[in-house]
């Protein structure tokens, strides 16, 4: 049974996007949920939004059949599979954001909890996972029409990678790291033979205990190249072009573990223009010895403490907030204001695991970061349906949160459970796509965000046009502009990475500011703005690859235009 919600700061707030003909799932507080699709047959244990506005998502194979059949009797014919070698359901499909649609994708090996990266030409690298998958690379590119699936490689790999992480790097490549043990990183695509072989990283033998508390490392690219590595209860800055620990960070304070199991979320927060400095957030997780309780249906209550941290400062130390309540196996989306991140699904006890939570977290909370302590958690409206053990979220070019997944069981299990393995997919809107901000709402009209990417080199400038049909509170925003003598609210412009969620974690998910020059307003057209924002300088700042670009006018984003950087 869901908990009743609670209450909150402001107004009852609607969606201003609902989609046709779907019925909300709930709208009683801040922000709104809506119920896209009761089930798409698949649980989104993995989600990658692409810039062709398709979300990849996939499961794992060894389950048995899932709910989606393969087009025209195709069956996957496996003989290494564990569970059902000859199978004609899919564990894999790609759902299309715009017209609220699905279709089956085809994936031979296991890609149960694996990792992934968006290569800088589009197409999604998916490395690793467990049995027959665990080097494997599978690839699928963003094409229109209903046409691309998946690609695979057999042994790209140089170790197995489970509960791995990737975050890409300046030079395009994947830098994937950790997994079950597995003490060491590697690179993707191989550069030459040299990067045949696993590196050995001591960081990980130092973070293991008997609950493997490491697994899936949190890594934020830095702003001065070298990778922030979280496992754990600390972390380390690797330059990993030398193979070197160049920063060892202080424990977190208490020591209790963040990594999976004791899953708790991590991101980096939103870079300035020109940035100098770069924060990370850790939030929730679990206390020591909580996963093994759990096999004795022992839930001891998550923690309900976030660490923030400047990782560039001379002398780096942890400040300690409170969420409004505990949480484990949160997932942490940077919102394309860049003034709040949103901590959505997970529970309130337990781990991740078979049936190791007993508390679903039904409300997400919201962070404002540039709020004074004790001012930036905000607990938002509560869904109705449980996302435990494998749910996933991603942010939207529209601004909504896609969230899907939840399968605490072995297998596919829907009857007689208390949470059963959940299909469907849902959207949660923030407080910002409520239709009492309509006014505000900035809208680009070029270039058009229906068109094909616009490619951009770094520190080129480009001309965004927009349009407003009101004036915002001028309230300056982490990184924006100077507005126009008052016609218009103070405007920024934010830059968006789209992630790679899986188990509490969005790889690769990065949000910049940029530079903006004005805006000012175009004659003869009413409410009618163009402004000149500059891209990222290098490759260190903003990784080659597709992003979303958003015009925010106060702290209501327009819809994204997705950038091609390079």
């Amino acid at each position: 049974m869901k908990p009743p919600a609670l209450p909150i700061r402001g107004l009852v707030l609607v969606l201003a996007l609902a989609c046709a003909g779907i019925a909300p799932a709930s709208g009683g507080g801040g922000g709104r949920w809506d119920v896209l699709q009761r089930s798409i047959g698949v649980s989104a244990m993995h989600m990658q939004l692409l810039h062709n506005d398709r979300v990849i998502i996939f499961d794992r194979t060894d389950f048995g059949q899932s709910n989606l059949s393969l087009p025209d009797g195709r069956c996957r014919r496996n003989p290494r599979e564990r569970v059902l070698p000859v199978d004609c359901t899919a564990h894999s499909a790609e759902y299309d954001v715009a017209s609220n649609t699905f279709r089956p994708l085809f994936v031979f090996t296991d890609t149960w909890c694996s990792s992934g990266t968006v290569a800088p030409d589009g197409t999604l690298v998916q490395t690793g996972g467990w049995n027959d998958g665990y080097r494997n690379v599978r690839a699928m590119r963003a094409c229109d029409g209903g046409s691309c699936d998946w690609n695979e490689t057999q042994d790209a790999l140089a170790a197995n990678r489970w509960y791995a992480t990737n975050q890409i790097l300046p030079d395009g490549r994947a830098f994937i790291v950790g997994g079950r043990r597995q003490f060491n990183y590697e690179f993707f695509p191989k550069a030459d033979a040299s990067d045949a072989s696993a590196i050995a990283l001591p960081f990980l033998v130092q973070t293991r205990d008997p609950e493997e508390n490491n697994l899936y490392p949190f890594v934020h690219l830095n702003i001065d190249g070298n990778l922030f590595i979280f496992a754990k209860n600390r972390a380390v800055l690797l330059d990993y072009k030398k193979n070197k620990i160049v920063r060892t960070y202080p424990e977190l304070a208490g020591g209790d573990p963040r990594n999976y199991p004791s899953s708790g979320s991590s991101v980096l927060l939103p870079l300035k223009p020109s940035p100098t400095e770069a924060e990370v957030l850790v939030c929730g997780g679990a206390p020591a010895g909580s996963y093994n309780s759990t096999k004795e249906k022992t839930f001891f209550p998550a923690l309900v403490t976030c660490g923030r941290i400047k990782i560039t400062d001379a002398s780096p130390a942890w400040v300690i907030e409170r969420m409004s309540s505990p949480r484990v196996m949160g997932d942490m989306i940077l919102l394309p204001n860049g003034a709040e991140v949103v901590i959505i699904n997970g529970a309130m006890d337990g781990t991740a695991g078979w049936e190791a939570a007993n508390t679903p977290a039904y409300a997400p909370v919201v962070y404002r970061p540039d709020h004074a302590p004790g001012d930036r958690f905000e607990e938002q409206s509560a869904t109705d349906i449980a996302r435990l053990y494998h749910s996933s979220a991603i942010l939207l070019r529209d601004g909504r949160v896609l969230v899907g997944g939840s399968n605490p069981h072995i297998y596919y299990n829907f009857s007689n459970e208390q949470y059963p393995t959940e299909l469907s997919l849902e959207a949660f809107s923030p407080e910002y796509l409520d239709s009492s901000n309509d006014a505000l709402r900035p809208k680009i009209t070029h270039p058009s965000p229906a068109d094909p990417a616009v490619s951009v080199k770094y520190g080129d400038s480009m001309t965004l046009q927009f349009e407003v049909p009101a004036v915002a509170p001028r309230r300056r925003p982490r990184g924006g502009g100077d507005g126009d003598g008052g016609s218009l609210g103070l405007v920024s412009v934010t830059m968006v990475a789209p992630s790679f969620t899986t188990h509490s974690f969005g790889m690769n998910q990065r949000l910049l500011f940029l530079d903006v020059a004005g805006p000012t307003a175009l004659h003869g057209a009413a409410g009618a703005y163009e402004a000149s924002v500059v891209m990222p300088a290098t490759a260190v700042l903003a990784p080659p690859g597709y992003y979303m670009v958003f015009v925010v006018n106060g702290h209501i984003p327009s819809e994204g235009l997705w950038v091609h950087i390079e």
